[in-house]
């Protein structure tokens, strides 16, 4: 590997880069969604970007994983159509959206005979919130009462303008504006768990608004469609952003991990970077950082950036209180298949039954058929026990809420907990904003202030504010 092409300078013998014409050179480190995307903004802005990713496979926590039984995804997502800048750059960058994405219209639909509630918005083309009115009215298993609850809380969200004067839980939410224990239980509990991975005790009432409000309340009618990737979350856009990046004259590093950050002259950058991608340890010199790592990682290398104080932010990075999130892998045989893409389950903890919702992977997917997968939201107390007692508890679970006894006998399952999967999106939660008050360093990551929790979009949104604060060299 030519040193030249790891970082903003060429470097000599000892592995050191001498500071050399570096106006346009950024490095951005780390490669999930949200460094991708502030290394597209870049590129495609004209500069060269080096982008630096610790381990071996791109997207961060939303990625591809390799086991011994197959290639697995860290976590099942569910996108919107509302996510406007994961699919502008995920078109900038060549992905096919029909080809990577089944859409669907909004619906929560619960297995025959368990006692919930099928909501599906008309695939008619009617105009939003008409559609999901419609659909409101032709919702099975759903009371008057509930019906009419629902219609009471979108109508009074609509006319606060989706705005809360002061942030609550959204059990408190929910309260004050009368649901019905029913449909908490099978639609709004859910949907909280799905969107923030917080239980709605605790999660921010005000950041479930936001969701709802671009989703549910959007003007556009396919702003609520849902989007189920049918290629694995790496090759959905990082894998695209990285051949994109370096389509533009930029790098692509894997296996570099960046220990250190030094600001020299308070002009530029210096990164000392180690790995496999390197051969050993180099420092070299940039005119601007994105720092888009995981919220504890940014941390560290901010508060040993040498005489800089980064307290405020560091404070706000090391407060955030991390989530899980598991997904159960049940393989069957190919010939196994639901009727739908993916149910709603309901989640009993004392009876047992743990999963949430269940994506049949054989309809995203044709290589993955027969492959069923359990998503389980705020998953840290379950994901504690035995993965083969998780795993069986499941498989039972989809057995009875299917009523169909060979769903309990998988030939293999793989369970995959990511433990710091998104951050606890309480009431009042301060998230750090882009700018880090440091000359050319921005922040990126889903953890970064915005409208949305810690979401794909709410991670692309994040790198695209960053790649912006460099371009207009405002990120003090």
């Amino acid at each position: 590997m030519a040193e030249q092409d790891l970082a903003g300078t060429p470097a000599d013998k000892r592995g050191h880069a001498e500071p050399g014409s570096t106006a346009r050179a950024i490095a951005v480190i780390g490669a999930g969604w949200a460094g991708c995307a502030a290394a597209v903004e870049l590129a495609r802005a004209g500069y060269k970007v080096t982008l630096l990713e610790a381990a071996r496979t791109l997207g961060g926590r939303a990625r591809r994983v390799d086991t011994d039984r197959a290639h697995l995804d860290n976590g099942q997502h569910i996108m919107l159509g509302a996510y406007s800048e994961s699919l502008r750059l995920m078109a900038l960058t060549g992905v096919d959206r029909d080809k990577t994405l089944l859409t669907l219209p909004l619906q929560m639909r619960y297995p025959a005979n368990t006692n919930g509630m099928d909501f599906v918005a008309p695939s008619l083309p009617l105009p939003a919130p008409l559609h999901l009115a419609v659909a409101l009215v032709k919702a099975k298993g759903l009371l008057k009462e509930d019906k009419l609850s629902l219609a009471r809380f979108s109508s009074a969200a609509r006319w606060m303008g989706w705005q809360l004067n002061t942030d609550c839980s959204v059990s408190e939410l929910l309260e004050r504006f009368g649901q019905t224990e029913r449909l908490i239980r099978l639609m709004w509990r859910p949907l909280c768990l799905a969107a923030l991975n917080t239980p709605p005790e605790r999660a921010s009432a005000q950041i479930f608004l936001n969701v709802l409000r671009d989703s549910l309340g959007a003007k556009r009618r396919r702003a609520s469609d849902m989007l189920l990737p049918r290629a694995d979350l790496s090759a959905l856009f990082p894998q695209a952003a990285a051949a994109y990046v370096e389509a533009h004259g930029g790098a692509v590093r894997s296996g570099a991990k960046v220990q250190a950050l030094r600001l020299i002259e308070n002009r530029l950058w210096q990164l000392d970077i180690s790995g496999s991608a390197v051969g050993g340890t180099w420092s070299t010199y940039f005119s601007g950082v994105v720092l888009a790592t995981g919220a504890s990682q940014a941390a560290t290398l901010l508060h040993d950036i040498p005489e800089q104080d980064t307290t405020t932010v560091c404070d706000q990075l090391t407060a955030f209180e991390p989530e899980a999130i598991t997904t159960v892998y049940l393989q069957y045989d190919r010939a196994v298949q639901l009727d739908l893409p993916f149910y709603a389950l309901r989640d009993e903890p004392f009876d047992h039954h743990y999963g949430q919702f269940v994506f049949d992977r054989g309809q995203l997917d044709a290589t993955q058929a027969g492959l069923l997968a359990v998503i389980i939201s705020a998953s840290g107390t379950v994901a504690a026990q035995p993965q083969e007692l998780l795993a069986e508890a499941v498989a039972v679970q989809l057995a009875v809420d299917f009523q169909r006894p060979e769903l309990g006998r998988p030939e293999w399952f793989k369970v995959i907990t990511e433990k710091r999967a998104t951050y606890a999106c309480t009431p009042g939660l301060l998230r750090p904003g882009n700018a880090t008050g440091l000359p050319g360093l921005a922040l990126a990551g889903d953890y970064t202030a915005g409208d949305y929790p810690a979401t794909l979009e709410a991670a692309v949104r994040s790198g695209v504010a960053a790649a912006k604060l460099l371009q207009r060299g405002t990120v003090q």
